[in-house]
């Protein structure tokens, strides 16, 4: 069960005076697990990057050869403040991500160790900026995307889940969680059978999966339209990127608060534990290799759908 989890990250994260010094004192209990908070200044004000490793009983980070996973919670901000009071909607990635990273800690303590490592990252900011976007407003950020990406997406990660809110639309008309194609060096590859078993799985539902374009797996600030920043890592990096979207049957505003529920949360912190357990022991796999390599024979390099194009 990780409903605990969630409910201490909301009970945390739920703050006007949250930082990230805050959300890492959840861990300071854990022996083994590295925490680091930094501080990034940006036009419109800062935000505090943080990232959790949670070490693996033959994770490299102790020398093991077990895959690493990387699980980022992507959003904007937790918070609108002065314009909304509370917690957005835009929260739930933040959330999602902390609740992950307290569940392994917690079963590390009680004796189940993962095989991999898994590292977690995301962004505390209590106070940031809105923007406009259709159908609904989204939120903003005091800093860009390539500098999420800098401090949220790292090499050690041998592959991602991005878990973002994805309510701002009109195209995904279910509530719950969704995921994407994997998305691998500017190609979108098909869904992951093994990360559909997981998903069936773990919300004992059909598994609800929801399009990608590509115009989303291209860098923001190339003046295309975007879902949202779900797919972003996958411009960071040459690992595969698997987006898990928290959706709703309605479009509701990134910046909208009481938005948040939490069972919705759990899920895809549930899931996320569950591709924590099998990508490091080895049984899950984002991609077939094979296939990808013959792609690349018969089609060529797209990594430049990773950069903002060509000239630039």
């Amino acid at each position: 069960m990780v409903l605990k989890q969630v409910m201490e990250a909301i009970d945390v994260i739920d703050s006007a005076y949250v930082n990230g010094a805050a959300v890492a004192a959840l861990f300071e209990e854990y022996q083994g697990v590295e925490t680091t908070v930094t501080k990034v200044q940006g036009e419109e004000g800062f935000t505090e990057f943080i990232r959790i490793t949670i070490p693996g009983k033959a994770g490299k980070s102790t020398g093991g050869k077990c895959s690493t996973l990387g699980i980022v919670g992507r959003l904007g901000g937790i918070g609108a403040r002065p314009s909304r009071i509370g917690m957005v909607s835009d929260a739930d990635g933040a959330v999602a991500a902390v609740s992950a990273a307290l569940k392994l800690c917690d079963m590390q303590k009680k004796g189940d160790m993962l095989d991999g490592d898994v590292i977690v990252s995301t962004h505390i900011c209590p106070d940031a900026p809105t923007e406009p976007h259709e159908p609904v407003d989204f939120m903003g950020s005091p800093v860009d995307i390539l500098t999420m990406n800098k401090y949220e997406v790292i090499d050690e990660m041998d592959a991602v889940l991005s878990i973002d809110t994805t309510k701002g639309n009109n195209v995904i008309n279910h509530k719950g969680i969704a995921i994407s194609p994997t998305v691998k060096e500017g190609y979108i590859l098909k869904i992951s059978s093994d990360l559909v078993r997981i998903l069936e799985m773990s919300t004992g539902r059909l598994a609800k999966t929801f399009v990608v374009t590509t115009q989303d797996i291209t860098p923001y600030g190339n003046d295309v339209y975007h879902i949202n920043s779900i797919l972003q890592p996958a411009v960071a990096t040459a690992a595969p990127v698997v987006g898990v979207a928290i959706t709703a049957e309605s479009a509701v505003p990134g910046c909208g608060t009481g938005a948040s529920h939490e069972v919705d949360i759990a899920e895809a912190t549930r899931f996320s534990i569950e591709v924590a357990k099998e990508f490091g022991k080895g049984t899950c796999t984002f991609y077939d290799v094979p296939e990808f390599a013959h792609l690349q024979e018969l089609y060529g390099d797209f990594s430049v759908l990773q950069t903002l194009g060509k000239g630039k």
